[in-house]
């Protein structure tokens, strides 16, 4: 029987939710005070659902969109808590498009009510490195061959217009 929405909910079922580990959620509430979990005896945490949704948020501005905890602190202390929380309900899932730092940036430039397309971070805070898959390099390498032959193809035509009146003048 699953839980009803506004049901609180475990950390054990909090990070298999979020599909990360319980160490994780613990470090992400030192780092981020606006994570307030209801503590009981023994020190047990539940999270309420706005809790859940901020969390979703946080996860997904650290592991899809490529923020650092400084740029995601930023964005708390700057355009708040519901800035975040907007973040948990963008649809795309990680497993459906490359994990990069400007991957969804027009999302979260709209989100953001900014008027240019990256998300905006502090000058400290760097999109996580991730690895590209063999297949997403071999796209990559494509593409910058088929750039670099375009390239050729046009110093080769300007330098054949040239040398052409220069033959016409020589005669």
């Amino acid at each position: 029987m699953a839980k009803a929405a506004e049901a609180f909910r475990t950390i054990s079922e909090v990070a298999s939710d979020l599909d990360v580990p319980k160490h994780v959620l613990r470090f992400w509430e030192a780092k981020f005070p606006q994570i307030r979990p209801m503590k009981r005896g023994g020190g047990r945490r539940y999270y309420r659902p706005e809790d859940l949704e901020l969390l979703k948020g946080i996860r997904r501005l650290l592991h899809a969109e490529g923020y650092t905890i400084k740029g995601v602190q930023k964005i708390l202390r700057e355009q708040g808590v519901d800035q975040v929380k907007a973040f948990a309900h963008i649809t795309t899932t990680e497993k459906t498009k490359p994990r990069r730092g400007k991957a969804d940036g027009a999302a979260a430039a709209a989100l953001a009510g900014s008027n240019h397309s990256a998300p905006a971070k502090s000058a400290n805070s760097k999109p996580a490195r991730t690895r590209e898959t063999p297949a997403q390099i071999g796209v990559v390498l494509q593409k910058a061959i088929a750039e670099l032959q375009a390239c050729r193809r046009l110093l080769l035509g300007e330098a054949e217009q040239q040398t052409e009146p220069a033959r016409a003048a020589r005669g």
